[in-house]
């Protein structure tokens, strides 16, 4: 599909940071000391530093997640949107119509802030979903938040259990090199996307020791031509996970839809018919996502369940004007906010 004039200015962002900005890999992981020594994997995780009133009004669920009859979906909003612009018009309704119970979780600022906190809003969010519902919980990230529940998931280790499917739509899981143009050494960038440049301190300590735990089954969907996330031309890329324990399955859109080349970074967390294919095979299935069972049809289709064809134009364009007004007017800083000193070994 053509893009919206305002993903067009995004895109537009990109390539202009790109050209001020050598390919070399971000000062943040240049400068990475030689060898860290990050806590152990079973350390209980710390108290929460956000207020607890401020926590509760950042989780919505229907009213069917209480004492649900099925795992609810957590849904996590990537960098510069709410649940709103990210699920609100596609995943919200899909959902809706099949009377499967889902929450969400807002982020302050948008998720532009330092995602260590972001992720302490996830850890409350999946510690209350539980308590709801009965259940376990199922997440489903796009981009940015698909790290915040793997940040989560590593140093807050009593999570790990209440967790069933962790589903990633486009993820930053292992940084991403785009990103490291969109942060110049003088001009700097929001905290998140400091967090989020290829291989960044947030990113390495999220990865330390293991990337996934048994028990969780891992889907992580992401699509080639994505113009954010990359690399992402294999399923060694940037969202794709290996090791751990869990049961991975890491998926391209084009291993179901080889001729599939349209489908980029908003599409395939709030639109794409085989992204939305996938996630509901994991969701519907013990395990991660098989794509041998994933219909081929979806790629015939132009949007998922629960995108409204009349209003799609006006609801993408939204979408994509908040996007493109974060990246342009949120505050900069110069450099990556330091780690919380409970993510190393020694955090005294």
């Amino acid at each position: 599909m053509r893009l919206s004039p305002a993903l067009a200015a995004v895109a537009a962002l990109i390539v202009a940071c790109a050209s001020s900005v050598a390919a070399a890999p971000a000062a943040t992981a240049a400068t990475t000391p030689a060898a860290l020594a990050f806590a152990p994997i079973d350390r209980p995780g710390p108290a929460l530093s956000v207020p607890a009133e401020q926590l509760a009004k950042s989780v919505t669920c229907t009213a069917s997640a209480r004492n649900a009859t099925r795992e609810v979906v957590l849904f996590v909003p990537g960098t510069t949107v709410t649940p709103r612009e990210d699920f609100g018009w596609s995943w919200f309704p899909a959902l809706d119509k099949l009377n499967w119970p889902y929450c969400s979780v807002t982020e302050p600022d948008n998720a532009m802030s330092d995602a260590q906190i972001s992720a302490e809003y996830v850890v409350h969010a999946i510690r209350y979903v539980h308590q709801l519902s009965g259940r376990k919980v199922d997440i489903i990230g796009h981009s940015q938040g698909g790290t915040e529940p793997r940040f989560a998931l590593r140093f807050w280790p009593d999570l790990r259990s209440i967790v069933d499917d962790y589903i990633a739509l486009g993820a930053t899981n292992h940084g991403s090199v785009v990103v490291d143009a969109m942060c110049p050494p003088v001009a700097g960038c929001a905290p998140a996307l400091w967090q989020q440049t290829y291989n960044s301190h947030y990113i390495q300590a999220m990865n330390s020791v293991q990337e996934t735990f048994p028990g969780i089954s891992y889907t992580d969907i992401y699509t080639r031509t994505d113009e954010f996330v990359q690399p992402n031309l294999d399923d060694h890329g940037t969202t794709s996970l290996h090791g751990g324990g869990g049961a991975i399955t890491n998926v391209a859109i084009q291993d179901v839809c080889p001729l599939d080349l349209a489908s980029e970074h908003l599409a395939v967390g709030i639109y794409d018919p085989t992204a939305y294919a996938i996630a509901m095979d994991a969701l519907t299935h013990a395990g991660p996502a098989d794509p041998a069972r994933v219909s081929r049809a979806a790629c015939a289709q132009l949007f998922m369940t629960g995108v409204d064809p009349v209003t799609f134009a006006t609801d993408y364009a939204s979408s994509a004007a908040v996007v493109a007004k974060e990246l342009a007017l949120h505050p900069h800083v110069a450099a990556e906010p330091p780690l919380a000193s409970y993510v190393y070994a020694d955090n005294s």
